[in-house]
């Protein structure tokens, strides 16, 4: 069998597998709520949403808890911003955009906790 005719039947086999997988994952992530995080951004945001959030008593500035929510789904972590290699709370800087809105969080991620340093909107 020449090498184009195989590489073709390799290729619409792979191609339905895809489809399957995308197809049962998608239902899967769906039902049960999990999410697969790969990339550092997801990584870094779901480690902080999992564990309880403080405020730091220093910070004036009243907070809508809606919108770090939000922050912390959707936004993007500003590595450049942030130490991540800090000891013994490592420090991030999550930034978002809505509704031509700039809002941007400072934490501080210790082993047991998330520690609200800075609330920035614009």
């Amino acid at each position: 069998m020449p090498f184009l005719k195989r590489l073709g039947y390799f290729l619409v086999g792979l191609s339905i597998g895809l489809i399957f997988l995308a197809f049962f994952l998608r239902k899967k992530t769906d039902e049960t709520g999990t999410e697969f995080c790969y990339f550092p951004n997801c990584r870094v945001l779901k480690e902080l949403r999992s564990k309880p959030m403080r405020t730091d008593p220093a910070l004036t500035v009243p907070i809508d808890t809606l919108l770090i929510q939000e922050l912390l789904r959707e936004g993007s972590v500003n590595f450049n911003a942030s130490d991540t290699k800090a000891s013994p709370c490592k420090l991030y800087r999550i930034e978002y955009e809505t509704e031509g809105h700039e809002m941007s969080i400072t934490l501080e991620n210790c082993q047991e906790y998330t520690l609200l340093k800075a609330y920035d909107r614009e």
